[in-house]
């Protein structure tokens, strides 16, 4: 690991820029809506079953909206609440993008070579999410949100230098082989 001063990576920045936007959008989707008027938005992943109420939404905050519905359960349950709303992604999703993000600012300081060891961190990472995920499917238990923040921020993070790591890597293979041509 490495700090990167002055030698930051453009690509790196945009991504970070890009998820940190994404992740600020859906804190203030539900403040944009009309008080308590997103109650409840649970459903299907992958099953576009809110658009009813999406519709109504004026843009942006309906596309914010629709990528929760389509990419998250959003459990009411397993969702945060601000000004009286259902957040577009449940708590878990919520904090996976925001992981993702604070890794990819990492990312922007730091350069983490492809090794071994950030191999067995990222698998590391995914035991905690796991453990969870697989608690609450078989019964053993009903997390709380925090814990699913917590266990989503860990994998976004680790998510987010891993995408990191790709793109330094990928540039590192076009910058040699520019060098060997």
């Amino acid at each position: 690991m490495e700090v990167r001063g002055k030698s930051f990576s453009i690509v790196i920045l945009i991504f970070f820029i890009i998820f940190l936007f994404w992740a600020v959008l859906q804190f203030l989707s539900p403040y944009a809506l009309p008080e308590n008027s997103v109650k409840d938005l649970s459903g299907i992943t992958g099953i576009l079953d809110n658009q009813e109420v999406i519709s109504h939404m004026p843009a942006p905050w309906n596309f914010v909206y629709s990528c929760g519905d389509s990419l998250c359960h959003q459990k009411a349950d397993r969702s945060f609440f601000i000004n009286g709303n259902q957040m577009p992604f449940c708590s878990r999703c919520t904090a996976i993008w925001l992981g993702l993000a604070i890794g990819l600012g990492i990312m922007v300081f730091l350069k983490i070579k492809l090794d071994s060891k950030l191999i067995i961190l990222i698998l590391i990472s995914l035991i905690p999410i796991g453990v969870d995920g697989l608690g609450q499917l078989i019964g053993l238990w009903e997390s709380s949100n925090i814990t699913r923040v917590i266990t989503g921020i860990l994998i976004g993070i680790v998510s987010g230098i891993a995408i990191g790591v790709i793109i330094d890597e990928i540039k590192e293979i076009i910058l040699n082989r520019t060098k060997n041509s």
